[in-house]
């Protein structure tokens, strides 16, 4: 929840420049769309006043340029004059652009009513008085719409801290919910919504309260009535008690506060009852239900982070296991070597065991690695075992590995244990023995097989009864890694064993 869109727009303001740049001009472009099939609620007037009318004058040509205007004015606070403000930079010139702008937004009001209201001229005994009202008028609507901008803004950045600052405020007011703050942050736009459009008092000073209630409401039933509540035998009853208890308290508060804004105590009264059945209708269970699902939540992502951690330490133990294991492969092998006294062959399997461990030191450990960077090692391995087994002609070593054009990747080490117990149990000194090796991918599947000879193990061999740790530690891996998305057949005869191995990359 942490990454919701608000948050990332709180947190990259260009986002937010052009969210609120492309809102603007949709805005604008629909306005200036309802001027062609529309027609002036001034027409009335016009006719009762006995004065033509003339659909451009009186209202096309007027509402356009007060539209562009408007338009370009709130371009201008918006995007230059208001953010250089809020850094304090050339405090004193963008203080006379604001004034400036009131005044020639005023001043166009004025000139553009003269037209879009000359019925007005036969209303007053001079045309000095009628130039009065409809300038009074028109820096009076200017002063107003400076008045929402501000408002506007105000909302704007207080919505943005709360919304990028959610963590912070959540971990030093409890009680303050990530929802609750949007929450907020939308009554804010919604109650500059309906002053914009001028809604019925009534409407505004209702929702002004509704919503607040219900918000703090919902802050403190997370953080008290609801954890008190659980311990109870009825707990959704328990809670529903104590939450009429707090409206039943808080009602003649909010009674006064509306009769401070209406000066009426019949509509204080109202808009208090209601806010309180409404609270306890509506907002009590739901806040029952959220509180209940965000719990939920929390007991999953408990669980998770413990499935994870246990499937981490799997992993790290299962690499620790395969690691050791291989090198003392390897160093056997490099042992056997240098018996022969060969020193380029000795030289040349050191190189190779460099690069083998190159790769466990520093991809091993790595959640995916590209696939051919595994083939390689792969490839590594065999070439060192082969410098063992070259010069026994009862040993054949088949391998057909396709070489990779595609960037496929594979987590590390999952190959390799196959390949390490064909070579400890297929290959023997003394009888005929063999190897073949396939690997190739087709559509974002890999597709790997592993023959081996198999040789009956003497009495005294003390791994004579065990299967080794390699091919257990690679089934579980492949359980946690590629769960539903591999198949791993082993079968295993007198002579032969064999594995198939397909993986979904």
């Amino acid at each position: 929840m942490k990454d919701l869109a608000l948050t990332n727009i709180a947190i990259k303001p260009i986002h937010q420049n052009k969210v609120e740049f492309w809102a603007a001009t949709l805005i604008f472009v629909f306005a200036l769309f309802s001027l062609s099939g529309g027609d002036s609620p001034n027409r009335y007037y016009y006719e009762e006043a006995g004065f033509h009318y003339d659909f451009y004058k009186h209202y096309f040509v007027p509402q356009l340029i007060r539209y562009t205007l408007l338009y370009l004015v709130f371009l201008l606070l918006n995007f230059v004059v208001v953010p250089k403000l809020i850094r304090k930079e050339s405090l004193w010139l963008n203080i006379f652009l604001v004034l400036l702008t009131f005044l020639v937004v005023g001043s166009v009001l004025g000139v553009l009513d003269t037209y879009s209201k000359s019925y007005l001229f036969g209303e007053y005994s001079s045309e000095e008085q009628t130039y009065n009202f409809i300038f009074q008028n028109s820096f009076h609507h200017a002063f107003w719409l400076l008045l929402m901008f501000g408002f506007y803004t105000a909302i704007k950045h207080t919505g943005l801290y709360l919304l990028s600052n959610s963590g912070t405020i959540q971990s030093q007011y409890k009680m303050i919910t990530r929802d609750a703050l949007a929450a907020f942050v939308l009554w804010m736009v919604s109650m500059f919504v309906l002053l914009i459009v001028q809604a019925e008092r009534e409407l505004i000073i209702g929702w002004g309260i509704l919503v607040p209630s219900a918000i703090l409401l919902y802050c403190y039933s997370f953080y008290f009535l609801i954890p008190k509540s659980l311990g109870k035998k009825r707990p959704f009853r328990s809670y529903i008690a104590r939450t009429a208890l707090v409206l039943l308290v808080s009602f003649l508060p909010v009674s006064l506060i509306v009769l401070l804004l209406t000066q009426n105590g019949e509509a204080a009264f109202g808009v208090s009852l209601f806010n309180s059945v409404f609270q306890l209708l509506v907002t009590a269970p739901l806040t029952w239900f959220l509180y209940q699902r965000h719990m939920q939540g929390r007991e999953e992502l408990f669980v998770l982070k413990q499935e994870l951690g246990h499937s981490n330490a799997n992993l790290d133990f299962l690499r620790t296991q395969i690691n050791p294991h291989f090198l003392f492969n390897a160093l056997n092998t490099l042992y056997g070597t240098a018996l022969q006294e060969k020193s380029d062959r000795t030289a040349q399997g050191i190189q190779m065991l460099g690069d083998m461990m190159r790769f466990m030191l520093h991809e091993n450990h790595q959640q995916k690695i590209l696939l051919t960077r595994e083939v390689e090692y792969l490839r590594n391995y065999i070439d060192l075992q082969l410098l063992r087994t070259s010069t026994s002609p009862n040993i054949v070593i088949e391998t057909k590995i396709e070489d990779l054009l595609e960037e496929k990747y594979i987590a590390p080490m999952l190959l390799i244990p196959f390949v390490e117990n064909a070579f400890k149990h297929g290959i023997s000194l003394k009888y005929k023995s063999w190897i073949r090796i396939t690997l190739h991918c087709h559509h974002n599947k890999l597709y790997f097989d592993v023959y081996n000879s198999t040789h009956a193990k003497s009495e005294q061999d003390p791994e004579k009864d065990q299967s080794g740790i390699g091919l257990l530690n690679v089934r579980q891996r492949l359980n946690l890694l590629y769960p539903e998305r591999h198949e791993l057949i082993i079968r295993e005869t007198s002579e032969e064993f064999f594995v198939h191995l397909t993986i979904q990359l």
